[in-house]
């Protein structure tokens, strides 16, 4: 099992003598000890040519002795002390042109290796900068702020709208409302009650409150979670370089042959001969290039990759954690459905609700706003406006009297009502009722849609080798676990705190190469704990950017399996050019060692080897049509399109539903024309877009996606669309003749009418996941 190991990092010992920079600085030394050389070769002047070359040894040979014993105080011997014997061995026999260009080969290695593996500090400027300072502590009447270390167990403190709580304790007096983003990443905000305890490095969302301290500063969760982060960087190790792995073997392989052609033949020329050749510049050249290749490719793709042991690791991971809120959720609540009481219509409701949120800085009142606005619906500026914290806000609109939030859980609710809290228990949905003069009318239902790009990632991440996907969570398991019986996760772990999660990440890592994905301030401690942390930068906190390895600067979790893809193609670019250039340098090792190769033939073939396993490297940099199906521009443009039309038909879908419910409660009259506005929706708007995608848009995603066969489904999710309607279309047809909907058409009907909507709704999900998703 390849696991990274847990020991604290230790300064490189080579550092603590070898100036800042050594690597650049020693690639220009020779590089231009080998040029001056080489001119001076040109123009006849063999003894300054030497002298420089030498000189670009001897330059080498320093540092390369500092790298040698850094490795060996951290327990093992790298591949350098082959180079520093082959450039002591050229000098010794006079083979001053192989001594430099080893020189030169171990500087642009050493380069090329410090600017893909120079790991960055997990910086918690972040999370210190959002610990509260101070408290407002109340006593009798007045109150105080004091500093947060003065703070006692059992002060009564003072949250005021917006202020972070400094301290765990428990509310008093009214309810919180609270943004608990911060701990749990969860977007939504919560109440807590009288009595209730709240942790600290929540926000109060709604009005103030007084807080009973139950913890000091030391002991409440916010300073728990700076500790967390904090332990967890530094029981991260740097990861021991791939050519020093292979080295284990290559090293002693080479001496002994070198010893050997020495031994036997007692010339002290075939020994540097062998050693010359054996000089392991395909280990560090050909790995370093592969890996910069793969940094500089994921870079293009929106993803920073901090060093170059984080690509190697993650090419090599095996378990994979995510977190839920705007992982694999977009982390912001959208409308999934707008439900109207009997005599009124979705888009009315919408409208209505959207009108008075437009003054709410809800989260789910933004939510509300955005969905109207996407569906063109004109708004009403309210009047006399008023909210309160955790029951929603209240105005005037068009001369009404409404409320749009919570409808009192003592009042008699009709059926529609009824069905519309099923709905929500069953979807773990959020709910914003819309009452008109005190009377519910409709309502909205709001949920943290699973990302279009999340199920498409999720198979990408097993095709690409990641065996276990597990997801961690602070929310409830009931929506945790749907999302996950969605994606194929194998496991999920719900309502945890961030040291839940970090003991969560530790559990994993003892078993493999573990990866965590998150991007809230509450991830950062399990980002750190993991042997690669990975954030959403785009929009996730600063703390879990700082605290990763990778951090996708997209807001599309697709790219976290890009990295993952180009990782393990460029790890295996690496091994084929390290293992390949090993082979060629043991069989020109063999040659040397029985003479057949002096120090300066070998220097040149040495040097062919190298080119041959860079030129292999560098397909790190090219583009494999595996890691992404290319989509040309004018595709782009039709999947936006198209997407634009999917939000824009959100009405339609409602409008099947609200008849199949109409006709469920009451198949009079109403529900007729209820049914007569769906067909006209569905002929003039629904069937041309399906028919639009049929003959324009997948034609155009055949060539990405391997052929018209890889959307021969989705055709058939557009016949089996047709079919339902023009089943309504005859049962309308049925029903003009007789004067009404007969009896026995009722439960047909109903049937036709369901099943569109399920097939709708899910051929959209199916559009959006496998297509839409790949449009930038």
């Amino acid at each position: 099992m390849d696991v990274v190991p847990s020991n604290p990092p230790r300064r490189p010992f080579a550092t603590l003598f070898l100036p800042p920079k050594l690597e650049s600085a020693l690639l220009t030394v020779t590089a231009a000890a080998l040029t001056a050389g080489g001119v001076f070769r040109l123009v006849g002047s063999p003894r300054l040519a030497d002298l420089c070359w030498a000189l670009g040894t001897v330059a080498a040979i320093a540092p390369a002795v500092g790298w040698v014993l850094a490795a060996l105080r951290r327990g093992h011997a790298g591949v350098d002390l082959i180079a520093v014997l082959a450039l002591g061995g050229t000098l010794a026999v006079g083979e001053y042109l192989a001594g430099a260009l080893i020189a030169l080969m171990l500087a642009t290695g050493r380069t090329l290796e410090a600017a893909a593996q120079r790991r960055a500090s997990h910086d918690l400027r972040a999370l210190l900068e959002h610990v509260p300072r101070t408290a407002r502590r109340r006593v009798g009447a007045e109150v105080h702020t004091v500093p947060l270390a003065e703070v006692a167990v059992g002060d009564l403190l003072v949250v005021g709208p917006g202020e972070v709580v400094p301290v765990d304790g428990r509310v008093l007096g009214v309810t919180a409302v609270l943004d608990e983003s911060a701990l749990t990443g969860e977007s939504q905000a919560v109440e807590r009650t009288p009595g209730q305890t709240v942790r600290s490095g929540v926000v109060n969302a709604g009005s103030a409150f007084e807080l009973s301290a139950s913890a000091t500063e030391q002991d409440s969760t916010y300073a728990e979670i700076v500790r967390l982060a904090r332990q967890a960087g530094a029981e991260s190790a740097p990861v021991v370089r791939l050519a020093d792995r292979y080295a284990a073997w290559f090293l002693p392989l080479s001496l002994a042959v070198a010893g050997l052609a020495w031994l036997i033949s007692g010339s002290a020329v075939r020994a540097v001969a062998v050693l010359v050749v054996a000089t392991p510049c395909p280990l560090l050249l050909a790995a370093p290039v592969a890996i910069v290749s793969g940094l500089s490719r994921a870079s293009r793709l929106g993803v920073v990759i901090r060093d170059g042991g984080a690509l190697e690791n993650l090419g090599r991971a095996r378990t994979l954690l995510l977190d839920k809120t705007g992982t694999l959720t977009g982390g912001r609540p959208q409308v999934l459905d707008v439900t109207a009481a009997p005599g009124w219509k979705p888009a009315d409701v919408l409208r209505l609700a959207a009108s008075l949120d437009q003054y709410s800085p809800h989260v789910l009142a933004r939510a509300v706003v955005d969905a109207a606005h996407e569906r063109g619906l004109p708004l009403t500026a309210p009047t006399d406006v008023s909210e309160q914290p955790g029951r929603g806000a209240t105005g005037t609109v068009a001369g009404q009297r409404m409320t749009v939030g919570r409808l009192d859980v003592r009042a008699d609710r009709p059926l529609w009502a009824r069905a519309v809290d099923n709905r929500a228990l069953l979807d773990g949905a959020a709910v914003a009722w819309l009452t008109v003069d005190g009377r519910a009318v409709g309502a909205v239902l709001l949920r943290d849609p699973l990302r279009q790009d999340a199920p498409r990632t999720v198979r990408r991440l097993r095709e690409a080798g990641v065996e276990r996907l597990v997801m961690l969570t602070g929310d409830r398991p009931e929506p945790a676990r749907e999302i996950a019986a969605v994606l194929g996760l194998d496991d999920v772990r719900a309502e945890l705190t961030p040291a839940d999660k970090v003991a969560a990440v530790r559990d994993e890592s003892t078993h493999a190469v573990t990866v965590m994905v998150g991007d809230g301030v509450n991830d950062a401690p399990a980002l750190a704990t993991a042997n690669i942390g990975v954030a959403l930068g785009a929009r996730g906190s600063t703390a879990s950017s700082e605290a990763a390895d990778i951090v996708l600067t997209t807001d599309r979790v697709d790219r976290l399996a890009d990295a993952v893809a180009i990782a393990v193609r460029a790890r295996r670019i690496a091994v084929q050019s390290a293992f390949g250039g090993m082979l060629m340098s043991l069989a020109a090792m063999a040659a040397a060692a029985f003479g057949l190769l002096p120090p300066a033939v070998g220097a040149l073939l040495q040097e062919v080897i190298d080119v041959v396993v860079i030129l292999n490297a560098l397909r790190a940099l090219n583009v494999d049509r595996a890691v992404r199906p290319v989509v040309q521009p004018a595709t782009e443009a039709l999947i936006h399109h198209f997407e634009a039309e999917h939000e824009d038909l959100q009405d339609v879908l409602e409008a099947v539903r609200a008849a199949a419910d109409r006709l469920s409660d009451s198949p009079g009259p109403e529900a007729l024309t209820m049914v007569t506005e769906v067909h006209r929706l569905l002929t003039e708007r629904l069937l041309p877009h399906e028919y639009a995608e049929e003959h324009e848009l997948y034609p155009a995603l055949a060539p990405s996606l391997g052929g018209l066969e890889a959307t021969a489904t989705m055709s058939r999710a557009h016949a089996e669309i047709e079919r339902l309607a023009r089943r309504i279309a005859t049962h309308l047809a049925l029903a003009d003749a007789e004067g009404g909907l007969a009896p026995e058409q009722l439960d047909d009907l109903r049937a036709c009418l369901y099943g569109l909507h399920t097939v709708l709704r899910l051929h959209f999900t199916q559009e959006e996941e496998n297509y839409f998703s790949l449009a930038p």
